[in-house]
């Protein structure tokens, strides 16, 4: 029997330096699709798949993560005072219970396996879930939950996978499969950014994970990797001899958000969403295209 998944880990202390100046000064987690920042879709949907504790690896000048999910006394009276109680609304209705808001620090950038070590006082050795808030999915079912679904099936380490380009594998982790592709793909192993011409297969790691806690333990264990860092690839392949591995692809659109292409398809179709704006924005979409040649 699986032990539940109740713990998710969001790997945030990353500088940023692709949207610079924006990022100067905001953290890049804290740039907003329409209306609402990355972190909180990415705690929001972690929450309604069930989980209960929301532990931030952060870094320097990312407090501001923490205080996002704080309550704002000043801001909240004003908007009391004058009886706008939808933004009140809104405000107080991403807030996560008090005492499940967790935060450590990154102090060196050592790669995102060393970012998910860095939480294993809260972690333990349970089960937990790895939440990248740069990989933006707009699903019916929260992809998260969707892993932990499968997790709860299969047991181990579960991943969300996309099929990639051939000529794009060099920019993700890669599964090994032990056979065909499927919606539950079993492997046996996975490459970090392997050459496309050596490249087990073309199914993709995205920012979702589920991991069983020896993963955990591994990292402890793990020696820089590929570009010097601490890879977490590293430590789930040294896991797999123990426990099963599986990929899921996954139901629902994944919106790159750390690419500036990929950010502003996800501000256009996540505004497309809202039916308070859909109209307008499909018009200015078209009066956009309208211009080009």
């Amino acid at each position: 029997m699986t032990r539940r998944v109740r713990k998710a880990v969001f790997p945030v202390a990353g500088m940023g330096t692709r949207f610079l100046p924006a990022t100067k000064l905001v953290a890049k987690e804290m740039l907003p699709v329409v209306d609402k920042p990355l972190i909180q879709y990415a705690v929001e949907e972690a929450a309604k798949a069930g989980i209960e504790y929301f532990i931030f690896v952060t870094g320097r000048g990312k407090a501001i993560l923490v205080d996002h999910f704080d309550h704002a006394p000043e801001l909240e009276a004003l908007l009391r005072d004058r009886g706008k109680h939808e933004p009140l609304d809104e405000l107080l209705g991403g807030l996560p219970k008090p005492g499940t808001i967790l935060a450590t620090r990154q102090q060196e950038p050592l790669g995102l396996g060393h970012a998910v070590w860095c939480a294993r006082a809260f972690v333990g050795d349970e089960p937990f879930a790895v939440i990248l808030p740069d990989d933006l999915v707009m699903s019916d079912r929260p992809c998260i939950g969707q892993l932990i679904d499968a997790y709860n099936e299969v047991g181990g380490n579960v991943v969300a996978v996309e099929e990639v380009p051939r000529d794009q594998t060099n920019k993700y982790g890669i599964l090994d499969l032990e056979g065909p592709p499927g919606k539950l793909c079993k492997a046996r192993g996975l490459v970090e950014k392997p050459d496309p011409a050596d490249a087990p297969s073309t199914m993709a790691i995205i920012g979702r994970y589920v991991l069983d806690g020896r993963v955990m333990e591994e990292l402890g264990r793990t020696k820089p990797g590929s570009g010097g860092e601490i890879q977490l690839t590293d430590a789930m392949n040294a896991t797999i001899k123990d426990v099963p591995f599986h990929g899921l692809q996954f139901d629902g659109q994944r919106f790159d958000c750390g690419d500036k292409v990929g950010f502003l398809k996800a501000n256009m179709c996540f505004a497309l969403e809202r039916p308070e704006m859909r109209d307008k924005v499909a018009e200015a979409i078209r009066d956009i295209a309208a211009t080009l040649k």
